[in-house]
């Protein structure tokens, strides 16, 4: 697999896997993280490519995963207040958002939360609820519960969470 910045010739396959996510998801219990709002919204998506900040995970050259990634001092906003918990690290940090497969490459999902986290060292994402597969994959990756933050895509609250290379039991 390969991971390299996604181009508007992608938009297509981005939002066929996208489509894909939203199904899976509200099959497995998760209806509301994407699905009401029909997240992402394709002018979104394309912002994220014009501003490189979008990339795609590839298996044999055939796109595979998709995601946001970011890393800057408080590149989120919707981190700057955490309840119920802190975060551990500083405010500058890398951040991966509407990350998705197609399903079709075993790992796919890690395999670019993994590269994110060797590009900063420090990451912070998030999550609904109701979301036990992102769950399960981010603990098996050493992520750790922070507490829960507010989006302002839509009421439901989300988990967030932490990966400190160094802190979290990792070698590299």
């Amino acid at each position: 697999m390969r991971i390299r910045e996604a181009s508007e010739k992608d938009l297509p396959r981005i939002m066929e896997i996208y489509a894909h996510a939203r199904k899976f998801m509200a099959e497995h219990g998760n209806p509301n993280q994407w699905g009401p709002t029909n997240w992402p919204p394709e002018d979104l998506i394309r912002r994220d490519i014009e501003n490189k900040e979008s990339f795609v995970c590839e298996e044999d050259g055939r796109i595979a995963a998709v995601f946001y990634y970011a890393y800057g001092e408080r590149i989120e906003p919707a981190y700057d207040k955490i309840y119920d918990g802190k975060w551990r690290g500083g405010e500058t940090y890398g951040v991966v958002h509407r990350i998705a497969s197609d399903g079709t490459v075993k790992g796919a999902g890690s395999f670019c939360v993994r590269w994110a986290v060797e590009k900063c060292g420090h990451l912070r994402m998030d999550t609904h609820g109701d979301n036990h597969v992102m769950q399960s994959m981010l603990g098996k990756l050493g992520f750790v519960h922070c507490g829960t933050i507010f989006v302002p895509e839509d009421s439901y609250p989300r988990l967030a969470y932490e990966k400190m290379e160094g802190l979290d039991g990792e070698e590299h």
